[in-house]
């Protein structure tokens, strides 16, 4: 019971490192064209994960994804369900996971 104090204090080290480290980590490249507009950052945080010169390819893919996720269209739960298609998937889910949950499998 005495050791207790330590065993809370020993959290500290950990997290001294990731504060050391952080800065030199390079940013997500995704977050960086996307969400900072910089593409010259992105390629060099590409050309340091991937280990290449040439990364347009990979931007142009990350752009392209980009244009795609903006034209979907979200849908409500309401529209889910009315959706014939896939309207017994999401019960099908709905019901396994509720059932999941009332037989008591996480707090096992």
């Amino acid at each position: 019971e005495s050791r207790w104090p330590f065993l809370f204090g020993a959290i500290i080290v950990p997290s001294l490192i990731q504060v050391v480290i952080l800065p030199f980590l390079p940013e997500s490249p995704r977050y960086l064209l996307l969400e900072k507009h910089n593409t010259s950052k992105a390629e060099k945080a590409f050309q340091t994960f991937l280990g290449k010169d040439d990364v347009s390819h990979e931007v142009e893919e990350v752009l392209a994804e980009s244009r795609v996720q903006r034209n979907t269209k979200l849908v409500s739960i309401l529209q889910l369900l009315r959706t014939r298609a896939v309207r017994w998937q999401v019960i099908t889910v709905v019901v396994t996971m509720g059932c999941y949950q009332l037989c008591g499998l996480n707090a096992v």
